[in-house]
């Protein structure tokens, strides 16, 4: 069984994945949160800190791309390959509103009829092999079966799924009887992302879905960061070693944002996950929450590590 640690907008850019890698390896693939290229065909500063290979070294990781335009994919696809990527993952589950007003994201899930033509002029003349993120359909889990029609259609290299329609967002329960039609019906390689939390849970569906060869997990990594190594029979966490990990990563921060408030920013969105480890971890966790500056944040960090892990 591979293990992929999935794209998390604003959190698992460049910075996180070398540090993660340095005090958790193990993570067999790494997809970077999407790249939207435009009509410009030009990387953004930022996009490029995401993407510059010197900035992945020593572990693999992959590019993701959201858009709906097959010319704008493809320049894409042309300058990653350059770079040296072998797999490009294309975005169809980003159910943010803002992307699937626009038709991207989920947003394509609505229009197989477009999807299908998209993907074949992409597949046409990509320069490496095409994996796919997707969910089930845009409202109804029923739109799955059409989309699992067009899919098969192209030599997906592997076959992400989400098993949510855009319409739950996050909150739904996972609707397993669709990703249990996808597995039967499906020729290609499949992998499984949504709601895998635990070592528990991952056990659970490998017994389950014995074909799969791969996950993919998101929240769970963040809120375990050595999950992957658990599975992969090796020790669980420790707290010495997430201090270190926590230490890396806020120093790498301030010395890439130049900045303690954008520093503090990014580490509370990381906080909201690891929180969950800790007894007793409203107080402290409510003191970094509100933290504008490195001291008051360093102040409730230090009281959070001070607790005892659940």
């Amino acid at each position: 069984m591979e293990y992929y640690f999935a794209p998390m907008e604003g959190v698992t850019g460049s910075e996180f994945r070398r540090v993660h890698h340095k005090y958790f390896p193990g993570v067999d693939a790494y997809y970077m949160p999407f790249i939207s290229p435009t009509q410009d065909h030009v990387f953004t500063q930022r996009e490029l800190r995401n993407i510059l290979p010197e900035n992945n070294q020593g572990f693999r990781a992959v590019p993701q791309l959201l858009t709906k335009n097959a010319e704008n994919f493809l320049w894409a696809a042309r300058e990653l390959a350059a770079m040296g990527y072998d797999e490009i993952n294309f975005n169809l589950g980003c159910p943010s509103a803002t992307v699937t007003s626009k038709g991207k994201g989920a947003g394509l899930l609505s229009n197989p009829e477009f999807l299908y033509q998209l993907l074949g002029e992409i597949y046409e003349k990509a320069p490496v092999k095409i994996s796919i993120k997707t969910r089930l359909g845009m409202e109804q889990p029923e739109e799955f079966e059409r989309l699992l029609d067009v899919f098969q259609n192209y030599p997906v290299s592997l076959l992400i799924i989400h098993p949510r329609v855009r319409q739950d967002f996050y909150q739904h329960p996972i609707r397993m009887e669709y990703f249990e039609k996808a597995v039967q019906q499906y020729p290609g390689a499949i992998c499984f992302n949504g709601g895998l939390k635990t070592v528990e849970d991952c056990a659970t569906l490998e017994k389950q879905y014995p074909k799969i060869q791969s996950m993919m997990i998101g929240q769970g990594l963040l809120s375990n960061p050595a999950l992957i190594q658990q599975l992969k029979g090796l020790s669980g966490l420790e707290k010495k070693q997430l201090m270190a990990f926590h230490d890396t990563l806020f120093q790498t921060y301030l010395e890439t944002f130049k900045s303690e408030r954008n520093t503090v920013f990014h580490m509370k969105e990381l906080w909201s996950y690891l929180m969950g480890l800790f007894e007793g971890a409203e107080k402290p966790w409510k003191k970094i929450r509100k933290a504008v500056d490195g001291a008051g944040y360093e102040s409730g960090v230090q009281e959070m590590f001070g607790l005892p892990f659940k």
